[in-house]
Order: structure tokens, then C-alpha cells, then sequence
């Protein structure tokens, strides 16, 4: 076999992983932030200044923020059950470090320290969760891309063939599901009244660069003879488009409905579709094509798995509008999230339930039709990951309370209450965009530049590629070549922050 094929076969007919090992990868990405997070309040407690060092920001924030999710998905897979556990212990030890060494004038019961603060009110301009949730989306999908290519990385960590649920399976749905949390619609406020339809031309001037980089993909892929899992999206089509033709589909329908009904509209274009799926040939063409036996004649039978699963994303991108909508709506008092934490876990928890139906009685869970139970494994997991996210930037704020005067990047900001007496008032923290300070933070550097890192890291993907024999390498070298990856996509992000340069001119 050409190395073409055998790179094609070594990512082809998997069946992916259990809904638990997922569950458990995905805890590590806020553990980790959780840990970065407490080693910088005990750097300020411990020489009562920030640190300000750019260059140890960067180490520091690539070492605790990337690395350890580049050796649990390679040669640290096997142990992934313990991986959760070993970084809680680290966080543990942090924490009862920074308990026990803060200040003595600052000493207050710890029950006194509970009740601040349930009544501490967080920024109501910005929710960090979501942006560390697209962030860390990114983050993973750019490592996930190179090292599926190498023998480290668990074949059942990777796209599912037919029906499984593999966490690249995962990635693709959390991408569509972070942009709608961000899309216009959401963004806008409902005080402004503009044209109904304003919005849809705005879209389709936006999503122009990723149709360029859909064709761009296309025309490399297509001219150097790259690799490619056919059955993934077809033959011509890619995840650009995927993207490109979701958002503008879904401009056009919350032109149509309320944007407050989007939910009713995800519902019932996802069991439409999963009930066409199940009483037409629908199915058996996407699965088999047109002659059942795998034909690609034709753009239709070429591309099917790219062009029917968009209700799927669609239906995906709908919901998770009215998770945004839904968002903005909390209280920002840290006693409004927590209720709001509680209630988002009741909705997982009847979506899981739900989930276990499906597969059961309707169909198993399938990215390559992006059918009804994949919509609802994919929501059920975001909502998970958003509020481990959550959950830590809580656990922050309430260090951030032992701790007078610290900060930490990409967290909740502690702001004034509203209608407080002057005492109270005096007494209050108000801190603001502590992201603008003279440390520079990764999430923030990749957050200003998402698309270009996404690009960056398809681009250095398709050259190592090209470069190496990927197949056949030895872990030291996996490992040396995905860290000296990843760590240049985030160097040339964080050179761009440092300079306030965003390359967005659309």
C-alpha cells in the first residue's frame, strides 16, 4: 500500500470510545484551568504581586494548560480513569497552601467566608466560561487533527466510521455549538430593533472566509494527494463549508421564527430528519450511496455525508442558541449562577436519559448522519464541559475572595453590588477587566485570533504530514513533535495578543 492508503486506513473503520472515558477526558480541560488559577494566586500571595513575566506566562500557561491534554490523549491514554483524580489532588494541595498561608488580618471563619460569597456579584458584561469553552474546543481539536496521525494516540479516540462515539466525533459538534453561543443573534440586544432581516445579510458577508478556506482546503488537499477519510464529509466537501452553510441556514431561520423559540425549531428539524432517516432509503443512500454499494458518481453521492448531516448541525447550532439567549439571562450574583449550574445539570441529566432511548429503541449515536442521538450526545456533552468551566471560574472567585488583591486571567471579575448602602459599598471589591492587565494570558491570545489558530493548526497539520512518517514513530518523537506543534501555534498567538493585532477584517 501507498502511504496515502495507509494513512487512510489507520483512521478509517473505528468505532470510537464510551460516553464515560469521554466525559472523564473532557474534566481535565477546566482542572487544568483550575490549577493554572490557583498557582497564580499563590505566586501573589507569596510575593504580593502578579506575575508579570510574559515569557513564564506563556510556559506557565502552555505547561498547565496544554501539555497535560497532549500526554493524556498519547502515552498517558491508558491511565485516563486517573488522570481527573491526579490533577484534583495537585488543585487540593494548592488551595489548602493558599488557606493556610493568607494573611492573618484577613482570617475570617470559613462559614463567614460562604456567606460573602453567595452575596459576591460577578461582572455581568462577561461570562468566561464560554469564551474558555471555544477556546479550549479549538484547543483540543488542534491537537486531536495531528496526533490522530500518529500510533500514541488511541484509535478509539478518533471519528467513529459509521455509528460510535469517538471524542473527535465530539469535537465537531462542540465547535458548532461554541459559535452559536457567540452568533449575532445572541449578542444583539433585544432593545435594538433593527431590520428582521439585517442579520442574514451580515452573514452572508461573514462567512465568506470560510467558503475561501473551504476552497482553499479543497484545492491542496486535492493537489498534493493528502490523505483523507472520504466517508468523514465526501469527497469534495469539508468542515469549512459545514460551518459557512450552518450559520448562514441558521441566519435565515431566526430571521423567520423568534430567536426565544429557537429551541422548538432544533427540536423539530432533529426529529423530522431522524424520522426521514428512519422510514425512507435516506439512510441506506448516505450510508451506501445511490447503487448501495458505495458510489461516489455524481456531487450528490460524492458529497452526501457532508450535505444531509447540515440538519443535523443545524438543529445543534438552533439549540445552542437558545443556550446563549438562556446564559445572558442569569443572575450575576455568584447565588444566580450556582441555581443556574443546578438547573443546567437537571437538563443533562433528562438529556442523558434521553440518549439512552434513542440508542436503545431509535439509533446509536452517529456523527456521519449527525442524527438525532448524536444531536443529543453533543448538547448533553457541551452543557457538561460548560459547567465544569463554570463550576471552576466559581471556585476562583472564591479563592480570589481569601486572597485580597489577586487576579486571574480569563476569570470572573468581582464588581460592586447594585442598591448597596456606602458601608457595603466601601467594603465591596470592584475589579475590572482584569484580562486587560500587563499579563498576557493564552486563552485570551487564542480567543482574539480563533480562526487563524484553527487555520494555522490545519496548515502545520498537513505539513508534518507531509514531512513525516507519522505511522511509524516512536513516542519521544510523537511527543517532541506535537509539543513543539502546539507550542508554536500558541507562540504566534501570544506575539499577536502582546501587539493587539486581530486578523479580522470582515
Amino acid at each position: 500500500m501507498s502511504q496515502k492508503h495507509l494513512k487512510e486506513a489507520f483512521i478509517s473503520n473505528l468505532n470510537g470510545t464510551s460516553l464515560v472515558e469521554i466525559s472523564l477526558g473532557l474534566s481535565l480541560a477546566p482542572l487544568c484551568l483550575l490549577c493554572r488559577g490557583l498557582l497564580l494566586i499563590l505566586y501573589y500571595l507569596h510575593y504580593g504581586k502578579p506575575l508579570s513575566s510574559r515569557t513564564y506566562s506563556l510556559l506557565l500557561d502552555f505547561l498547565v494548560l496544554v501539555s497535560p491534554l497532549l500526554f493524556s490523549c498519547t502515552v498517558l491514554s491508558p491511565i485516563i480513569f486517573f488522570m481527573p483524580a491526579i490533577i484534583a489532588a495537585v488543585c487540593a494541595t494548592v488551595f489548602s497552601k493558599i488557606y493556610s498561608q493568607r494573611k492573618h488580618e484577613s482570617r475570617v471563619p470559613f462559614r463567614q467566608i460562604v456567606r460573602d460569597f453567595q452575596e459576591t456579584y460577578l461582572d455581568p458584561e462577561y461570562i468566561p466560561a464560554i469564551t474558555v469553552f471555544r477556546v479550549y474546543v479549538n484547543v483540543l481539536t488542534s491537537i486531536s487533527i495531528l496526533a490522530v496521525d500518529f500510533p500514541q494516540y488511541p484509535r478509539r479516540y478518533a471519528k467513529a466510521e459509521t455509528y460510535g462515539t469517538g471524542v473527535m466525533d465530539f469535537g465537531v459538534g462542540a465547535f458548532i455549538f461554541g459559535n452559536a453561543l457567540v452568533c449575532p443573534e445572541v449578542r444583539q440586544k433585544s432593545c435594538v430593533t433593527q431590520p428582521k432581516f439585517s442579520n442574514l445579510a451580515r452573514q452572508f458577508f461573514s462567512v465568506w472566509p470560510l467558503i475561501l478556506l473551504g476552497v482553499g482546503r479543497l484545492l491542496s488537499v486535492k493537489s498534493i494527494e493528502y490523505h483523507e477519510h472520504t466517508s468523514e464529509y465526501g469527497v469534495h466537501w469539508n468542515f469549512f463549508f459545514t460551518l459557512a452553510f450552518v450559520r448562514l441556514a441558521a441566519s435565515l431561520l431566526l430571521a423567520v421564527f423568534p430567536k426565544n423559540k429557537s429551541w422548538m425549531v432544533a427540536i423539530n428539524l432533529a426529529i423530522l430528519y431522524q424520522l426521514i432517516l428512519n422510514t425512507t432509503s435516506l439512510k441506506m443512500f448516505i450510508l451506501h450511496g445511490s447503487n448501495g454499494r458505495d458510489t461516489r458518481v455524481g456531487f450528490l453521492n460524492a458529497n452526501r455525508e457532508g450535505l444531509l448531516s447540515l440538519f443535523g448541525y443545524l438543529a445543534i447550532y438552533m439549540a445552542s442558541v437558545q443556550v446563549g439567549l438562556w446564559l445572558l439571562k442569569v443572575s450575576s450574583s455568584v447565588k444566580g449562577w450556582l441555581e443556574a449550574v443546578c438547573s443546567a445539570l437537571l437538563a443533562v441529566l433528562l438529556l442523558f436519559l434521553f440518549l439512552h432511548v434513542l440508542q436503545a429503541y431509535v439509533d446509536p449515536v452517529s456523527r456521519r448522519m449527525a442524527n438525532l442521538s448524536y444531536c443529543v450526545w453533543v448538547i448533553a456533552h457541551c452543557l457538561t464541559f460548560f459547567i465544569c468551566f463554570v463550576v471552576t471560574d466559581l471556585a476562583l472567585v472564591f479563592t480570589k475572595l481569601l486572597v485580597k488583591g489577586s487576579s486571574v486571567p480569563c476569570c470572573w471579575n468581582i464588581v460592586k453590588p447594585p442598591k448597596t448602602s456606602k458601608k457595603h459599598e466601601m467594603e465591596a471589591v470592584h475589579v475590572r477587566r482584569e484580562g486587560k492587565l500587563l499579563h498576557v494570558c493564552l486563552i485570551s491570545a487564542i480567543n482574539k485570533n480563533q480562526l487563524l489558530f484553527f487555520l494555522l493548526a490545519n496548515v502545520m497539520t498537513g505539513a508534518v504530514n507531509i514531512l513525516i512518517d507519522t505511522i511509524h514513530s516512536k513516542a519521544a518523537f510523537t511527543l517532541c513533535t506535537l509539543h513543539l506543534y502546539m507550542f508554536f501555534n500558541c507562540l504566534i498567538m501570544y506575539i499577536l495578543h502582546a501587539k493587539n493585532i486581530v486578523l479580522k477584517f470582515w
